[in-house]
C-alpha cells in the first residue's frame, strides 16, 4: 500500500490556498529539473478556487502543459466541458491546455482511442496528477460500468480510455474519456482534494480495502506506489 498523508482544513478557502501553493511548488520543481512541466487537473466545482489562486502564482506558464484528468464527450462550449474551464483559467497565462475529448466521435471507445493517441504526443510520466473523488467512489472518470476493468486494468501503455458509466451520473449523463489507472500510477506526484466528512470516511475505507474495494478509487490506490497527499476540507 502506498504511503498516504492527510492534510485537514477548516474550510475550502484555506485548503485552496495550501493546494495552490503545493501545486505551484511541484510545477516549479519540474521546470527547474526538466525545463517543462506536464500536469493533469480535474474538472468539477471543487478545483475552481484552487485554479484562481494558482493563476496568481508567478510561474513560467509558457512551459507548462495542462490536460484534464478526464472529460465529458460534449462540445467545448458546453458547461459540462472540463477542458473549457481549464482553458479559461490558464490559457491567458500562456499555459498550453490540451483537450482529450472528441465530441464528434462515433462512440466513447473511439473517443478513448483518440484521447490515448493525443496523449502519446506529450511527455510522460506526468509531473502531477491531481484528483478528486465522487460520492460514489469514482475517480477521474473511472466509473462503475462496462468499461471499468479497461480503465483500471487495461494495458500498461494505455494512457486514456473511453468510459460509459453505469449507472449514469444524474448531473452529467454523458459518456467520457479518462486517464487510465496505469497513467495515473506512473505519475511523479499524485494528490487528492476532497470536501466533507462523508467523502473522507468513504475514501479512508476504500484505501484500507485496496484491491478488494468495491469502489474504483480503492482499486486505484492499490496500484499507486508514490506517496499521496490528500487535502480534506470539513
Amino acid at each position: 500500500m502506498t504511503e498516504v498523508e492527510w492534510w485537514d482544513f477548516d474550510d475550502a478557502d484555506e485548503m485552496a490556498e495550501a493546494v495552490a501553493g503545493d501545486i505551484a511548488f511541484i510545477i516549479e520543481s519540474a521546470l527547474d529539473a526538466r525545463g517543462n512541466a506536464t500536469v493533469a487537473f480535474p474538472g468539477g466545482n471543487t478545483p475552481k478556487p484552487v485554479f484562481a489562486k494558482l493563476a496568481e502564482k508567478q510561474l513560467r506558464w509558457k512551459h507548462v502543459t495542462i490536460v484534464p484528468t478526464d472529460d465529458r464527450l460534449v462540445a467545448v462550449d458546453s458547461p459540462l466541458s472540463n477542458v473549457a474551464v481549464l482553458a479559461k483559467a490558464f490559457l491567458p497565462l500562456g499555459a498550453r491546455v490540451v483537450p482529450i475529448a472528441s465530441a464528434d466521435a462515433a462512440d466513447h471507445r473511439l473517443a478513448g482511442n483518440a484521447a490515448n493517441a493525443r496523449l502519446g504526443d506529450l511527455a510522460f510520466p506526468l509531473d502531477l496528477v491531481w484528483l478528486g473523488m465522487g460520492s460514489d467512489g469514482h475517480v477521474a472518470s473511472i466509473f462503475a460500468g462496462p468499461d471499468l476493468e479497461e480503465a483500471l486494468a487495461g494495458p500498461k501503455d494505455r494512457r486514456a480510455t473511453g468510459v460509459l458509466p453505469d449507472p449514469m451520473p444524474a448531473d452529467a449523463a454523458v459518456a467520457r474519456v479518462t486517464l487510465t489507472a496505469a497513467a495515473i500510477a506512473q505519475a511523479r506526484t499524485v494528490l487528492f482534494t476532497i470536501a466533507g466528512g462523508d467523502k473522507r470516511t468513504l475514501l479512508e475505507r476504500a484505501i484500507e480495502d485496496g484491491e478488494a474495494s468495491t469502489l474504483p478509487v480503492g482499486r486505484l490506490f492499490a496500484q499507486l506506489s508514490v506517496p499521496v497527499d490528500i487535502y480534506a476540507a470539513a
